[in-house]
């Protein structure tokens, strides 16, 4: 960024108070202190929509009035300025409040799975991937057709994953009418809910960062913080089963759930992540 639109420009613009020191972080991240002693943050984002996206998913989430996100001071089409979160140490009863908190928050819902936060775009990201939040009637076939076969066809395209070994993930799809079990609610998702994005606040809360939020399916998001670990998810899992039971036989749909994020990850990162999907597309047979 120029001198015209340092991040103390653009956190002074969208939170209205002076500014005492400003800490780069990298490229595109920046820290910012205001003379009232609060530090916000700056994110830079290239993609289309990126910010709009991000920005509307924390208001979504913010207004549930369960998990803690940061608040958003303002946005343009490519700068976002949030409060920073000060960590801490994970901790069991923060995880514990968390699991409550994370139920709280799927209860709050959706209009549809695949909907897009109020004021979010259609055409939205996780991580640097894009996302579509095309709407749909049920969560299998939406699941199929705008989650997991957009990723497993650009995987096939790059080279990532053969032809033949895409087939064994379509017939899941096919399948995920009575592998999903029973239907429930569009739930009102975080979208990217892994480990990086779970941040123990000193408060002694669970923060969330970095959504792609939309309306899904509850396990998605339990799925996704068991991809990459979690501090305490089995407490976290625990508290969440006794504010809101999982239908039977949920720990065996794990993999299904993880097929987007996985697939996500083969677009972006390679063949490693693509056996992970292509595993799990073999174990649901």
């Amino acid at each position: 960024m120029g001198s015209d639109s340092s991040y103390s420009d653009v956190a002074a613009r969208f939170t209205g108070r002076p500014v005492t020191a400003e800490r780069r972080l990298s490229g595109s991240l920046g820290e910012v202190v205001l003379d009232d002693g609060r530090t916000v943050v700056v994110k830079v984002v290239d993609g289309p929509g990126a910010v709009r996206a991000e920005a509307a998913g924390l208001r979504w989430l913010a207004a549930a009035g369960a998990v803690r996100v940061p608040v958003v001071h303002g946005h343009d089409e490519r700068r976002l300025v949030v409060d920073r979160v000060s960590q801490g140490r994970p901790g069991v009863a923060a995880a514990d409040r968390f699991g409550r908190e994370l139920a709280a928050l799927h209860a709050a819902g959706a209009p549809a799975f695949g909907a897009a936060p109020p004021g979010g775009p259609e055409e939205a990201y996780i991580g640097l991937a894009p996302m579509r939040n095309a709407v749909g009637r049920d969560w299998p076939s939406w699941y199929a057709e705008h989650r997991v076969l957009p990723y497993l066809r650009r995987a096939v395209d790059d080279g990532t994953v053969t032809g033949a070994e895409a087939a064994g993930v379509e017939r899941v799809c096919e399948r995920l009418p009575g592998l999903a079990g029973p239907a429930e609610p569009p739930a009102r998702l975080h979208g990217d809910l892994w480990n990086g994005n779970v941040l123990w606040g000193e408060d002694g809360h669970v923060h969330l960062i970095d959504p792609a939020a939309h309306g899904g399916h509850r396990e998605t998001d339990l799925a996704m913080l068991r991809l990459f670990g979690c501090p305490h998810l089995e407490r976290i899992t625990a508290a969440y089963e006794e504010s809101a039971p999982l239908a039977d036989g949920w720990a065996g749909r794990v993999g299904l759930h993880q097929l987007f994020p996985l697939l996500v990850h083969a677009v972006l990162f390679g063949r490693g992540y693509a056996e992970q999907a292509l595993a799990v597309a073999r174990a649901a047979g």
